[in-house]
Order: structure tokens, then C-alpha cells, then sequence
């Protein structure tokens, strides 16, 4: 157990879940409330969660939110574009100055997950009621902690590579489908001070975030991220007191 529990943000578009009615039925209240759910369930009072969509002022990430987040989950898919560049560059920043981060199925290709990959982050993939059997590759990693070998998802959107991101920093799992195609689905990356895992399945048509095994692999990234995350004293407070510092230091030189 932390001195404190984790303070986690998890953020969802919450759009499909209002426009579609199949995925309403799976997710009547919004995958973040599920994926919220299943955090609390699997860390208990090891952890504090709250919830943040779109349609939030400010997406519900306001400076005081995010300095207030050990780790934020993210999950987007159709409204990437609705995403303000404003609040990226602040979740950026805060991601840079030591804030844990989780990114989770299409949230690969969210501008935030871009900006911090640098890179297209794009992939194939087919929509279909496949099957995925993810393989733990790492198993000594704290992610990996608690879970079999393998384990099978019945339904899912097939991923499969070519994923154009940079060379991991560590692979935790490698997935596989019905087709043949293979897939990195749990990567881990540094950037600055802060702690990124990416984990693919969680497509919005399949109920894969009630799947126990998903909801053990979310809590054990997030107290993976949470436990390096810095929780004091970070450089920046915010993406628009980096711009200040860096024009007091120049001010300073002359």
C-alpha cells in the first residue's frame, strides 16, 4: 500500500457510448465509469479515482485536476480532432514533469498520444468479432503481476502491426489473432519525468473492460506509472508556466 492512495484520472471521450446503441447497451453509463469501476475494485483504498469526458469545461482537465493526478487513463476514438490543442499541451506537460499516463485502445491515435510517441502512431486493424489471445512476454514486470501466461478475449477489433511507434522502452505483451496477425499490445515509454503504458484491447462494441484479466492489466499499469510517478515539487506547474519560466530565464541572460 502507497502513503497515500493513488490520485487517478480517468478520462473518456463519452461519445459513442451516447450515439450508438449498441455500445450504450454494453456501457450505459460510459466506459470511463467502467474502467473507473474496475480500478476501484482491483486497488481498493489504495486508490482515489475520479472521472473527466469531453464535453467538460476544459475536458475536465483544468491545471487543478491534472495537478492533482498521479495517473491519467485515456481513451478516445471519434472525436480525436474535438480534443483541444490547449488541453493537450497541458496533459503534455504534466506528463513531462512526472504525471503517470495509461492510453488505452484507439487512444493511439489521439493527438496526445502522438505528440508524446512523435510519430503517426497508426496501425491495421479490422473490425470483426475476432479473437485476441494476449501473451505476457515480460512476466517479471509489475504489470504483468498476478496474470497468466496467456489470456483469451473472444471478441475484439483486430490490431496489427506495422504500429508505427518508437522502440518501446519495455514490451510487456504481444497479442495474436485469427487472421495471424500479430500485435505489440502493452508497451511502456519515458518521457521527461513521466511514465507511459499503452494497452490495446478495449475496442467500444465488446464488453472487454468487465474482463477481469483487462481490468488486473489497467490496475497494475496504473500503480506501475502511479508508483514512479513524481507526486511533489514538479519543475512546471503547467504548460503555460513552462512558457513563462522559460521567458523570465531569457530575460534573466540579458
Amino acid at each position: 500500500m502507497t502513503e497515500s492512495p493513488l490520485r487517478v484520472t480517468v478520462w473518456g471521450e463519452y461519445v459513442h457510448e451516447r450515439q450508438n446503441e449498441a455500445v450504450a447497451a454494453i456501457y450505459p453509463d460510459g466506459m470511463h465509469e467502467v474502467i473507473a469501476s474496475g480500478l476501484r475494485d482491483q486497488l481498493g483504498q489504495d486508490l482515489a479515482v475520479r472521472t473527466a469526458t469531453l464535453d467538460q469545461p476544459e475536458h475536465g482537465l483544468t491545471e487543478d485536476v491534472l495537478q492533482n493526478t498521479d495517473v491519467l487513463t485515456w481513451w478516445g476514438h471519434k472525436a480525436h480532432q474535438r480534443v483541444d490543442d490547449r488541453i493537450v499541451n497541458r496533459v503534455v506537460a504534466n506528463v513531462h514533469s512526472g504525471m503517470g499516463l495509461v492510453v488505452l485502445h484507439s487512444g493511439h491515435e489521439s493527438k496526445l498520444f502522438m505528440r508524446l510517441m512523435g510519430t503517426t502512431c497508426s496501425l491495421r486493424w479490422r473490425e470483426s468479432d475476432d479473437r485476441e489471445i494476449v501473451y505476457c512476454v515480460n512476466p517479471g514486470h509489475p504489470i504483468a503481476r498476478g496474470l497468466p501466461e496467456a489470456f483469451v478475449i473472444p471478441r475484439q477489433e483486430m490490431y496489427g502491426e506495422f504500429f508505427d511507434i518508437p522502440q518501446p522502452d519495455e514490451l510487456v505483451f504481444l497479442s495474436s489473432f485469427t487472421g495471424g496477425e500479430v500485435f505489440r499490445s502493452g508497451c511502456c515509454f519515458t518521457r521527461g519525468a513521466g511514465s507511459i503504458f499503452y494497452f490495446s484491447p478495449g475496442h467500444e462494441t465488446y464488453p472487454v473492460y468487465y474482463q477481469k484479466e483487462v481490468q488486473q492489466v489497467l490496475a497494475n499499469g496504473v500503480r506501475w506509472a502511479g508508483n514512479r510517478a513524481v507526486r511533489r515539487n514538479r519543475p512546471f506547474t503547467s504548460f503555460e508556466s513552462q512558457i513563462d519560466w522559460f521567458e523570465n530565464q531569457s530575460e534573466a541572460v540579458r
